[in-house]
């Protein structure tokens, strides 16, 4: 049995979340069919982490053990042949026998898509969240200051899963501002329930003025979820990347000057 590990890509909006549910569509459902029309076997796909539904992901990482004599390269062909058009897998390799997705990973970053103009797009808004107000984007940076560091985020976590610690470690919590779009984009060791949602929410009612960047860290040491801004919809979320203690998907070509197309 090999222990193969892949990068997912996705579109959220087709799905109920990543997590595999009787009568609903998911993409962990998605990828074991995929799994079963390919080898005739019904495997188990374990992801890095749940993405809720409308979530999105880039680089959702997975792994499960197959037996196959197909090379990596034939099988990320072959799994994408059976994939529905709104899944695709990026890389596959096989990895350590050790290696699991979530309990490997050391952390995750997050991307926040909003897209700032006066009136609504004609397509696409399953993809990024419309805030029409001006934003005072030097007030949302300040507040964002205030989140980064280890601490207890239960103010900025709905209830879920059940945890052991509400403690988490943001690393870093950037904002980028376009002409048109605006994005977060946070790191951590771990989050909370929606808490990348609501730290989205926070921050943009921060920049429209409804919150003092000044109160974040009063509402950080409350633990009270009430205080914070509401949890921003799914549509902006994408997982962007998960960390690991060694590199993965290092043996794969990238850009033009690869074959594209090419199986090897």
């Amino acid at each position: 049995m090999r222990n193969v590990r892949i990068q997912v890509a996705y579109d959220g909006s087709q799905f109920y979340g990543w997590q595999r549910q009787e009568g609903f569509e998911s993409v962990q459902g998605a990828i074991e069919q995929a799994l079963a029309d390919l080898t005739g076997e019904h495997l188990t796909v374990y992801g890095s982490g749940r993405t809720d539904t409308g979530v999105h992901a880039l680089a959702q990482v997975a792994n499960f053990h197959v037996e196959t004599k197909l090379s990596d390269n034939r099988m990320l062909y072959a799994l994408n042949a059976h994939l529905p058009e709104s899944v695709c897998l990026s890389a596959l390799e096989t990895c350590a026998d050790d290696f699991h997705a979530q309990a490997s990973a050391l952390g995750k970053r997050y991307l926040y898509v909003a897209r700032t103009t006066r009136f609504r797009a004609a397509f696409g808004r399953q993809h990024h969240h419309w805030v029409r107000e001006t934003l005072d984007v030097e007030a949302m940076r300040k507040a964002a200051a205030h989140i980064v560091g280890e601490r207890d985020f239960s103010a900025l976590a709905n209830a879920g899963s059940p945890r052991k610690s509400n403690v988490r470690h943001v690393r870093a919590l950037r904002i980028v501002a376009r002409r048109e779009h605006l994005a977060l984009l946070v790191t951590g060791n771990g989050f909370l329930y929606n808490m990348v949602r609501t730290i989205a929410g926070t921050i943009f009612e921060v920049g429209r003025g409804r919150m003092s960047a000044d109160f974040v860290p009063e509402l950080l040491r409350s633990g009270d979820r009430a205080l914070a801004g509401p949890t921003a919809p799914a549509a902006g979320l994408y997982l962007l990347r998960v960390f690991y203690p060694d590199p993965c998907f290092g043996k794969q070509t990238h850009g033009p000057r690869g074959r594209p197309g090419g199986v090897a």
